[in-house]
């Protein structure tokens, strides 16, 4: 019996050996279909896909936006393996550690900062206080301005990783009433876990989209 409910997603715990930080690394097995001379249906449809979020991208950051689609695809490729990867049976999900939300926040929206205020300190200071701002309340507007600013990245990570972690909680709640239940509930706890784990295949692509699109929205507005 776990003396700890969140002890399931601690990257201590492991059933034959410590080194859960690797599964950040599976979605590598995925690279070499990619050189494939002939691709299969997946693959072309994956393809799709990231054609599709270029053209988004490419729209929402604008010709002389800071940064290459490529970075937000790679960013959503990234999180979206993650996260998949993730509702297999014993293989631990990074995604829903800050440790590793933050490692992809922080920096993005660092560098957009640095970026922003050595090359457009003007519009950066212009976006301290909206337009029609009365001047009375001009100071209170770049306090609550500066404020939002500076906790993008963590909204960023807490977003993605309270997400994750929240389906696979209640996922490993219901599991763990599995042995102690009637035979006749049996039925009703697989077809709610089937629906759950559905559930959380919808959440692992809207997460991972929400976080590439809002970072390249930060990304937008620093030029």
């Amino acid at each position: 019996m776990m003396t700890n409910l969140f002890s399931s997603f601690d990257p201590s715990t492991s059933l034959y050996f410590p080194f859960n930080w690797l599964s950040t690394f599976l979605w590598m097995i995925f690279i070499p279909l990619s050189f494939w001379l002939i691709p299969t249906r997946s693959l072309s449809f994956w393809k799709k896909i990231l054609f599709t979020l270029h053209k988004e991208f490419k729209t929402l950051l604008g010709p002389k936006a800071l940064g290459s689609t490529f970075i937000f695809i790679s960013l959503f490729s990234l999180i979206l393996y993650n996260n998949f990867l993730g509702l297999f049976p014993y293989i631990f999900t990074s995604t829903s550690h800050l440790v590793m939300t933050l490692t992809l926040a922080l920096p993005l929206w660092l560098s957009f900062m640095i970026y922003g205020w050595i090359n457009n300190t003007v519009h950066m200071l212009a976006h301290l206080v909206p337009q029609g701002t009365p001047p009375v309340l001009m100071p209170f507007m770049v306090c609550i301005e500066t404020i939002s600013n500076i906790i993008r990245p963590g909204t960023l990570a807490v977003r993605l990783a309270a997400n994750m972690i929240a389906g696979h909680l209640l996922m490993t709640l219901l599991g763990n009433t599995g042995s102690s239940i009637s035979t006749s509930l049996i039925s009703f706890l697989l077809i709610t876990q089937i629906l759950l784990l559905i559930l959380e295949s919808a959440v692992a692509i809207i997460q991972s989209y929400v976080f590439a699109i809002l970072s390249s929205l930060y990304s937008s507005e620093v030029t």
